[in-house]
């Protein structure tokens, strides 16, 4: 037997699911940037032990959602927007290069799987609405896809950043109007890919990224002009988080 049934089912262990959770609600802002996480009560508020919550928060430590600070403790990583700015900058070259590598090395199959992608993308409730797009698994994140499909396994490490980033692309796209231009962008760059045209893949992706580049500036410059009203000495990350001392007992 061939194809998807002919391939084993992998079990997803307990620290995969408690990591994915916590993954996600870092992304959609359950959990806010500079947030001091209490691991017992995350554990209790899941319904887990200790023991797989604490390899969940190292696992996330490792993607650098989550930083540990001596005597502190574990709190959600916050960039202000010299971060996010800089890191943007990388992210425009690097991504460009995959896309460009990928133009050539990714299959037939996977730029059609790449278009199915955005079909099912263009179906969301959210996107139609002009609400946001955003994918939580990155095994189905158009980014991602890329990335791995340049085949440059290099490269896919460089982008490991590629967490961190999905808090921008998921706050750009949230931006009222940026989900359907996205979309659009994103058949530009599959049209390219589909093409086999390097120059033209790798344009369409750094366009893509400088225009969320554009919108992410604009939406947090904004945010942070607020929260600095409120406390000029503040260096204010993304998103203006809970009191210094506060903790997380629930993803609700």
């Amino acid at each position: 037997m061939k194809g998807l049934l002919g391939e084993k089912v992998a079990a997803q262990s307990l620290v995969d699911v408690v990591a994915d959770r916590i993954e996600a609600a870092i992304i959609n802002g359950a959990l806010e940037p500079g947030v001091r996480l209490s691991e017992q009560a995350l554990a209790a508020s899941l319904g887990v032990s200790r023991g797989p919550m604490r390899e969940a928060i190292r696992r996330l430590e490792g993607r650098k959602l989550l930083i540990r600070t001596p005597n502190i403790g574990v709190r959600v990583a916050a960039l202000t927007l010299k971060d996010l700015n800089q890191m943007l900058q990388i992210r425009e070259v690097l991504e460009g290069l995959a896309c460009r590598l990928a133009a050539q090395n990714m299959t037939d199959g996977e730029i059609a799987a790449q278009q199915e992608l955005l079909a099912r993308h263009e179906k969301q409730k959210s996107v139609r609405e002009g609400i946001g797009s955003y994918s939580e698994s990155l095994e189905f994140d158009f980014h991602n896809r890329i990335v791995n499909g340049s085949r440059n396994e290099r490269l896919a490490q460089t982008l490991d950043l590629h967490y961190l980033l999905r808090l921008c692309r998921y706050k750009s796209s949230s931006k009222s109007g940026r989900a359907m231009q996205a979309l659009k962008e994103h058949r530009q760059i599959v049209d390219a890919l589909a093409r086999r045209d390097p120059d033209a893949a790798e344009q369409k992706m750094r366009e893509h990224l400088r225009n969320e580049h554009t919108h992410v500036d604009e939406q947090l410059k904004a945010a942070t002009d607020a929260a600095r009203r409120e406390s000029p000495a503040l260096d204010v990350p993304l998103r203006k988080g809970r009191r210094q001392g506060e903790r997380v007992g629930s993803l609700s």
